[in-house]
């Protein structure tokens, strides 16, 4: 049962790439000789080669990237009771889904729809993974998505569950890459998100997008991310700055799960185990909490930049546990008190992972999939009658084990 509440209208590894403008002058300018294109169709086992070989070294560099982050960021943990429990709880969590995750991997190395690990900066997490529709019989509307992973763990292949379902509904998403804590901080993640949105913005005509059907979806810590983006970007608008993207050309923007409020939930974190130490690190200090929190943003923005943004709807379980529904509703208020468009929808019981992992897992109906795919083809009559025509898609885990997984979910 869902309540509905409207508060108003590594290394220069080898990469696989593929795409034309900005990326292609990317490419020639690559210091790396490395990056290669996959040559377009299907090309023969001799043209694959090169790609698979390109994926073993970026891994591996991946690995020792993450191998190195991952003790400096036990040196910021320490040997806190709380953080290894869950950690404990995440390896038994993830083994649980595994019959899901096998299958969504295979589809993210294997399918011929997924573009894997598109240049779009300069940094080393600078990618993103693009899903494209069969069949497509025009530009298709488009999703920049921005993952979760509490700041620390993020990757843009969280998003291939999302991808695939949206995919499968004739929309095009990209899953936005950017430096986690403690490759980077706050800040650099917010640039890296904005980045990203950029080249979505001014490069996915090339994949089939429409550029006038751009949407934005950030998760968890995503949705703070995205959020501070696109306030960030609105403020720049506002004043006259030159942008190398604009607001008006987000549709709406969806926060799924997300707090927006840092300094309300410094102690929250801190007893589910993100202590305030490492939190505080990861915000740039205690005084720059207001700075990343879009909630305080939006009630100083000027009016101009607040007239800028696009509807916002944000979704959060009511068993929500990591962060509490409250972030959303609050943050719906204050849009809503600014003179933005937001409505808040809230899920009966579900919890932090139930709407992004579980639900999707347990295949058939899906309601937050259904709620997104209505408002981005809701000016679309023949995808509107294709989605009711739609099959559902098929349970990928056993039931027992989505509902093990729920209770031992660390998050």
């Amino acid at each position: 049962m869902k309540a509905e509440v409207a508060v108003g209208v590594g290394g220069d590894a080898a990469e696989e790439v593929e795409g034309s403008g900005e990326e292609a002058a990317f490419l020639r300018g690559s210091p790396s000789g490395s990056l290669r294109r996959r040559a377009a169709g299907d090309g023969c086992a001799d043209m694959r080669r090169p790609s698979f070989r390109s994926d073993v070294e970026h891994a591996a560099a991946e690995t020792y990237l993450v191998t190195r982050l991952t003790l400096t960021l036990l040196q910021y943990l320490g040997l806190g009771s709380r953080w290894i429990s869950k950690f404990l709880a995440l390896g038994f969590y993830a083994i649980l889904l595994m019959p899901g995750f096998l299958q969504v991997g295979y589809y993210y190395f294997f399918s011929s729809q997924v573009r894997r690990s598109v240049v779009y900066g300069e940094q080393p997490r600078n990618r993103l993974d693009l899903y494209l529709p069969k069949d497509s019989k025009g530009p298709s509307p488009v999703v920049a998505f921005v993952t979760g992973g509490a700041w620390i763990i993020g990757y843009k292949a969280w998003g291939a569950l999302l991808g695939r379902r949206l995919a499968e509904r004739g929309i095009i998403v990209a899953c936005i890459d950017y430096r986690n804590f403690p490759q980077g901080t706050i800040s650099d993640m917010v640039r890296d998100a904005s980045q990203g949105i950029s080249f979505v913005c001014n490069n996915i005509s090339s994949y089939g997008g429409d550029p006038n059907q751009i949407y934005l979806i950030g998760q968890s810590a995503g949705a703070h991310i995205a959020a501070c983006s696109l306030l960030d970007q609105a403020i720049k608008e506002a004043e006259g700055e030159v942008i190398n993207w604009s607001v008006s050309q987000i549709k709406t923007y969806f926060g799924l799960s997300g707090g927006y409020n840092m300094s309300n939930l410094v102690d929250h974190f801190h007893e589910r185990g993100l202590y305030r130490r490492i939190f505080l690190s990861i915000m740039e200090g205690e005084q720059a909490l207001w700075r990343f929190s879009p909630e305080i943003v939006v009630k100083e923005a000027s009016v101009k930049a607040i007239s800028l943004l696009p509807p916002i709807i944000l979704f959060h379980g009511t068993d929500d546990y990591s962060i509490p529904p409250s972030a959303s509703k609050t943050f719906a208020d204050a849009l809503r008190s600014a003179g933005a468009q937001a409505k808040l929808v809230l899920y009966e019981g579900k919890t932090h992972t139930d709407l992004f992992i579980q639900d999707p897992l347990r295949g058939g109906r899906d309601e937050l999939i259904e709620n997104i795919v209505a408002v981005i083809h809701a000016d679309d009559p023949i995808a509107c009658a294709n989605d009711a025509a739609a099959p559902r898609p098929r349970r990928l885990v056993p039931e027992w084990q989505l509902q093990l997984a729920r209770k031992v979910s660390p998050f």
